[in-house]
């Protein structure tokens, strides 16, 4: 595999635990307070801290509010040399605000170069959140402080000897037994698993071009795969070939380095039936073929593998949760590069479902590839399809890179993954898919076009690679604005994402066999 993979995986790994029945002056390198804003202007969070919290906020330096954070000496009892101040506002929290809790502590966390965080939870936690749930509390508490620990690997001369927490424990002074014990091993065991997911999907799509050939992501989902004993195949361009997948086969015969196509399969009941397929984009680089992108910003294309990214992730966390429920994994995976052998605009493509394909625009073939790819899942047993690409340039125009597009052709399977991605505090938008959009796609010489023009670019797009789900029900999601950020903000670093893992793994888990 490509130098550096290795690299990308460093410290994503966290021990969290928890102890029930302790002392306050747990040994580590920093505690977590969680303060509310009554208690800065109040008093009543404790008589050791009353005095010191107040003069902070009198000093306007620490208000409690909520996600905000201040850092200040300890003094030795605390069994801690420095003190990670929370605020968590006077409302009640949501899980949401729990995640971005967890998340804004372990930044904090980086900036003080610790190691060993100690969480102090407050008293009754649980009354004070929305849910009053213990599992979710836990889940979001650590699925935050792994995705707020999250580091971009470099490829410095010298390199920091840091590389984030390695470990948290939550103090609870209650003696936790039965449920409430239970509770909390299942919600770190959740958030651990979304959150290491998460990570993992951040680091392959931020890995340059160079070290990341689709032959080297094949290398990475079988490394998946073998973790956790699932079966894989990975088939090259003479199987490509063979196989008839002729839009993954154009799209990556412009490159030195050859397409891949990448499958995974997961088995959690006795059956293999009832099949969910995910389909992930791997264009590892795309310049856009012969029709050239510009270049001011061009280096960002590293991340047009985020959607095959994000399906990868899901596979570990399934290897950690284990549902009840059959997953394939379907990655098609090429570089997208100008070359003598390069397909064309003008060319017409036969696709692995015997569709033909009239190529107008060549920097349109994220498209292509995912509908040979939705044909294998097919062939695999998918009944459901859900695919995740960097597919367009006009989902940015209409969401940003705030919210992520959704086309489908099954409402009610839309309406189940939308619940899913609220309680994982991702935001998705359906976009329209009226059957103008359709007519829009048809071609004279070929059973479809590539594209139908810059109007309505996002729906065309989506509606472009549900023609190959053959009336499964499928749910397209074009991640192209959210996969890779200019700057952080929420749970997220600058650059990659990994958006979706956490709600389609919050989705399978609400659909398995309980």
């Amino acid at each position: 595999m490509g130098v550096g993979f290795g690299k990308q995986m460093e410290g994503i790994t966290m021990n969290i635990d928890y102890n029930s029945g302790v002392a306050n002056n747990v040994q580590g390198d920093a505690l977590i307070l969680i303060i509310s804003e009554s208690e800065v202007e109040n008093g009543g969070f404790s008589e050791g801290w009353d005095d010191r919290i107040r003069l902070l906020g009198k000093a306007g330096l620490f208000k409690g509010k909520l996600n905000q954070t201040y850092v200040l000496p300890a003094e030795n009892s605390s069994g801690c040399p420095v003190v990670i101040l929370v605020g968590r506002g006077d409302q009640l929290l949501t899980t949401e605000d729990l995640r971005q809790m967890g998340a804004q502590t372990a930044r904090a966390a980086l900036r003080l170069k610790a190691l060993k965080l100690i969480f102090e939870v407050p008293d009754k936690l649980q009354e004070l959140t929305v849910e009053k749930d213990v599992t979710s509390i836990a889940y979001a508490l650590t699925e935050g402080l792994m995705l707020g620990s999250y580091r971009r690997a470099t490829y410095k001369q010298v390199q920091s000897f840091y590389t984030g927490p390695t470990a948290v424990v939550f103090t609870i002074k209650e003696k936790l037994e039965g449920t409430a014990g239970r509770g909390w091993t299942q919600g770190i065991q959740k958030g651990l698993a979304f959150g290491e997911a998460t990570n993992l999907a951040r680091s392959l799509t931020n890995m340059p071009g160079n070290l990341l050939t689709p032959s080297d992501l094949a290398v990475a989902a079988i490394e998946v795969a073998e973790r956790y004993g699932f079966p894989s195949e990975v088939l090259d361009e003479r199987e490509i070939e063979k196989k008839g997948m002729g839009g993954l086969l154009a799209v990556g015969k412009g490159s030195v380095n050859p397409p891949r196509m990448i499958v995974i399969r997961y088995q959690g009941t006795g059956n293999w039936d009832n099949v969910v397929g995910l389909v992930g984009k791997g264009v590892t680089f795309d310049t856009g073929g012969i029709s050239l992108k510009r270049a001011p910003g061009m280096e960002e294309l590293i991340s047009d593998m985020g959607g095959a990214a994000a399906v990868l992730g899901v596979m570990e966390a399934l290897g950690r949760l284990r549902p009840r429920m059959n997953v394939v994994m379907v990655i098609p995976s090429a570089e997208n590069m100008p070359s003598a052998n390069a397909f064309k605009p003008g060319d017409v493509i036969t696709s692995m479902s015997g569709r033909t394909i009239e190529v107008l625009n060549t920097d349109a073939e994220g498209r292509i590839v995912l509908g040979d790819a939705l044909t294998y899942a097919r062939e695999w047993g998918a009944k459901r399809i859900i695919d995740v690409a960097t597919l367009t340039g006009a989902v940015l125009s209409t969401l940003g890179d705030i919210a992520t597009g959704a086309v489908t052709n099954d409402e009610a399977f839309l309406e189940r993954f939308l619940a899913a991605s609220s309680y994982s505090g991702e935001k998705v938008w359906q976009l329209p898919a009226y059957p103008e959009f359709r007519e829009m796609l048809k071609s004279e010489v070929a059973d479809i076009r590539n594209t139908a023009g810059r109007y309505g670019g996002a729906t065309t797009g989506g509606l472009f690679v549900g023609e190959f789900a053959e009336g499964l029900p499928w749910i397209h999601l074009d991640i192209a604005g959210t996969a890779y950020v200019s700057k952080e903000r929420g749970v997220n670093p600058k650059g990659a994402t990994g958006v979706m893992v956490r709600s389609i793994i919050q989705w399978l888990l609400s659909e398995s066999e309980i």
